[in-house]
């Protein structure tokens, strides 16, 4: 088993070009399930989570290599429909190849996937809303078994009880091969599903209102290949500009995709950081100790502050002048990380959804474990800004979204090596 070693204490300085978005690559090599050619994605990022989903492209008949942040699918042939359980296991976002596989076959077996244990993620949302486009579901044994009556999917009116990322895709997935028109009613607005959009309209796909909380989409009998460029993630961007925050450093972060991380960094810049933006790049710099945010941290669907940072924010907060308050309003158990940062000196107390972060003068180094992707993320945090060496167990789960994160500590003057 892999792990982190971190020696804490140094102000992180330097520039970073940002990764090809997680969130965005594993729906879009879904999507590419759609097309009857070859689709090259440029910006892809390497992750075992897209290793993972290589291997379930590769298990239903396609082609998929990678080489230099660049992926070629050849979806020309489509020679199976049943993905294994070990295979959906391997992440949670696996669930999106069972629209995908609907969209381009009328027909899949799929199990419940795998990926971080944040409790209960139920796919009742999606299941619904695939029956309503006349999608027969049954479950045997683990498997769920979907077939489209008539073999292809029928257009239909759809409302979300939340606005669920991973349903709203399934629902695109699904529709945009469908038989007529679908509409999809309080549909997630996260810049990802504006991506996924934007590949599949590059395929031929009729998509209308994405980004906004009602999608059309008018399905079409066949997609073809294109080429593509995944955009930045986000969510990385929010971890390394907490990092560099934390430790009183400076960044200039490239490849960045300033309008979608805004949510991000309006909350950011009232810790006392300095931040400046351009078309594509983030300065940031934090020359003292950070303050606690005023007003409660309230994690929202887009364009409210995303769950996913908020373990890192917490990471830097846990160091800051003061108080701040954090109310986990998207997962149950997303809070599993501020053990971790507890037994490293922080000062947190978890309420239910509240947590109570009160600024300590230093954290310590210790040995922990990471939980989850984001949580394994704000342990690093942790880490570079107290005194002392940490070691990080269980990194499977941050190798999931950071590539090669160690080596982009280190180009910034951090000590972190993996052994």
């Amino acid at each position: 088993m892999q792990k982190f070693i971190i020696t804490g204490g140094k102000s992180l300085r330097g520039e970073l070009a940002l990764q090809g978005s997680k969130n965005s690559s594993l729906p879009i090599m879904a999507a590419a399930l759609l097309c009857c050619g070859e689709c090259t994605l440029h910006s892809c990022p390497k992750l075992t989570d897209v290793y993972a989903a290589s291997r379930i492209l590769n298990c239903v008949g396609c082609r998929c290599t990678f080489s230099d942040k660049t992926a070629v699918i050849d979806s020309q042939v489509v020679d199976k429909t049943h993905v294994s359980e070990e295979l959906m296991r391997e992440m949670r976002s696996s669930i999106i190849f069972m629209g995908a596989m609907l969209g381009r076959a009328g027909e899949c077996v799929v199990s419940v996937p795998g990926g971080c244990e944040l409790g209960p993620r139920p796919i009742d949302m999606h299941l619904a809303a695939l029956k309503k486009m006349g999608v027969d579901i049954t479950e045997s044994g683990g498997s769920i078994i979907c077939k489209a009556v008539g073999g292809r999917a029928k257009g239909a009116k759809i409302s979300l009880a939340f606005p669920s990322v991973g349903a709203t895709e399934n629902i695109i997935l699904c529709a945009v091969t469908a038989d007529g028109e679908t509409v999809i009613n309080n549909a997630a607005r996260e810049p990802e599903i504006c991506d996924l959009c934007g590949f599949l309209r590059n395929c031929g796909a009729d998509i209308k209102g994405d980004g906004e909380s009602r999608i059309i989409i008018k399905g079409k009998k066949q997609l073809h290949g294109c080429e593509y460029t995944i955009m930045p993630d986000r969510i990385a961007a929010a971890t390394y500009l907490s990092m560099v925050a934390a430790t009183h450093g400076e960044l200039i972060l490239t490849n960045a995709c300033v309008p979608e991380t805004e949510p991000f960094l309006s909350v950011l810049e009232q810790t006392g950081c300095s931040i400046y933006t351009s078309e594509n790049k983030i300065y940031l710099r934090s020359g003292s100790r950070l303050r606690a945010l005023k007003e409660r941290i309230r994690t929202m669907p887009h364009p409210g502050f995303p769950t996913d940072a908020q373990a890192v924010l917490m990471a830097a907060l846990a160091v800051a002048d003061g108080t701040s308050i954090f109310e986990e309003n998207i997962f149950d158990c997303r809070y599993r990380h501020t053990d971790a940062l507890i037994k490293m000196g922080a000062d947190i107390q978890v309420l239910g959804k509240v947590a109570v972060v009160k600024g300590v003068e230093k954290l310590r180094g210790a040995n922990v474990q990471a939980t989850d992707l984001r949580g394994g993320a704000a342990m690093i945090i942790a880490a570079l800004c107290g005194m002392g060496t940490s070691e990080i167990s269980r990194i499977c789960h941050i190798d999931r979204g950071y590539e090669k994160i160690e080596e982009a500590v280190r180009l910034l003057g951090g000590d972190m090596r993996r052994v």
